[in-house]
């Protein structure tokens, strides 16, 4: 009887830790084009962007217990890791931040790996 409920636990802080890499990384992405060099954030917004769609893909698949779940968790954490790695280079507390979302994604979603 434990299984279902540390299940549903594990289910669900790897569903939190996507919705907050998702909206991390949607504000992330908005605040870049306010910034006075655009050009430079080019790179960090396209990660931002990416990384929010297969986040968004990665929680609904979760979410409706999907078999391909687990495919499309990699790349999920391939692209969240990339975005931290990213954004962790700029010094804007919006990019930290997403970094900061990002990396505890890449840890959730590979604690619900195994």
């Amino acid at each position: 009887m434990n299984q279902p409920n540390s299940s549903a636990t594990q289910n669900q802080q790897v569903l939190d830790a996507l919705a907050r890499c998702i909206a991390a990384c949607e504000m992330c992405a908005t605040a870049c084009l306010h910034e006075d060099d655009i050009k430079m954030m080019v790179p960090c917004i396209r990660l931002d962007r990416d990384c929010a769609d297969i986040c968004r893909l990665t929680h609904a698949f979760i979410a409706r217990g999907s078999d391909h779940a687990q495919h499309v968790l990699k790349e999920c954490i391939e692209i969240c890791q990339k975005c931290a790695d990213e954004c962790g280079q700029h010094q804007h507390e919006h990019c930290q931040q997403c970094a900061e979302a990002c990396r505890a994604c890449v840890e959730a979603c590979k604690a619900y790996q195994k």
